[in-house]
């Protein structure tokens, strides 16, 4: 699990109702069944008329993304490319076909069996960065799909107050029920913004800063599989790589004979 996400939406929400509690009022007034029907069913409903049905049953698919934690470590993604082109240096390409074989990742064992198998490096180039191309694509399209709800939330919100003072105003002729009627007529509003704010776009951010960090490691997978298919000196595939890290990070590359990658 990303504890980040999880602690970060549950420190936000457990400040708006400890703030709530310190004021002196009382979980129960903010639930209100016809202000989240119209906010949640609201925003659902404009979300499937924006986005194709597919994308909107894939939505546990893309929650899961945010909340569960699979990096992809780009010292460790370069200490093995170095170790490949060692071998590589030392052994021919047709030594990595084994090693291919022994990596999970799905995009660097295709790139090094194309390598190995003599695809021309301008090709290579081309099939590897339009799989990086439509990775960002389909990431881009799980981002805006809540990026999209965190804009509806809060209309949709202020729709159901101006709907809950109608039926307020509805009501003069009886003084006693317009502070209740305005206070229930707000917690729409209440709702729609929090959902937006401290639900919808802070998962559309984490799955944005997700798809970067993964587009940065295809593309240093990238340059490091065309640099071993040019025979490149493995100390060169190192400085190469290495460009791609923050400089504090760059001293930590080490030269093992094995990685999470390649077990």
């Amino acid at each position: 699990m990303d504890l980040a996400t999880i602690i970060g939406l549950l420190l936000a929400w457990g400040a708006l109702i400890g703030a709530l509690l310190m004021e002196g009022g009382e979980v129960q007034s903010l639930i209100n069944v016809p202000a989240a029907l119209i906010v949640f069913g609201g925003t659902l409903g404009a979300s499937i008329s924006s986005f194709r049905m597919n994308q909107i049953l894939g939505i546990p698919a893309v929650l899961r993304k945010a909340f569960t934690e699979r990096p992809l470590d780009l010292l460790e993604v370069i200490t093995l490319l170095v170790y490949l082109a060692e071998r590589a240096r030392r052994e021919g390409m047709l030594a990595l076909e084994a090693e291919a074989n022994r990596i999970d990742d799905e995009f660097l064992q295709r790139g090094l069996r194309l390598a190995v198998d003599g695809t021309d490096p301008e090709l290579l180039r081309d099939i590897l960065s339009t799989d990086i191309h439509f990775l960002q694509a389909r990431h881009r399209s799980g981002e805006s799909l809540f990026t999209t709800m965190g804009g509806f939330a809060p209309t949709l919100g202020i729709i159901g107050t101006v709907m809950g003072l109608v039926h307020m105003l509805a009501n003069l002729s009886n003084p006693d029920a317009m502070g209740p009627l305005i206070a229930s007529a707000f917690v729409a509003t209440l709702y729609g913004v929090s959902s937006a704010n401290l639900i919808f776009l802070p998962i559309a951010n984490k799955l944005r800063a997700r798809s970067a960090e993964e587009v940065l490691a295809r593309e240093v997978m990238l340059e490091g599989i065309l640099a071993i298919q040019a025979g490149d000196n493995p100390r060169l595939v190192e400085e190469k790589l290495k460009a791609f890290l923050a400089p504090p990070l760059r001293s930590q590359v080490t030269r093992p004979g094995r990685t999470a990658f390649n077990r």
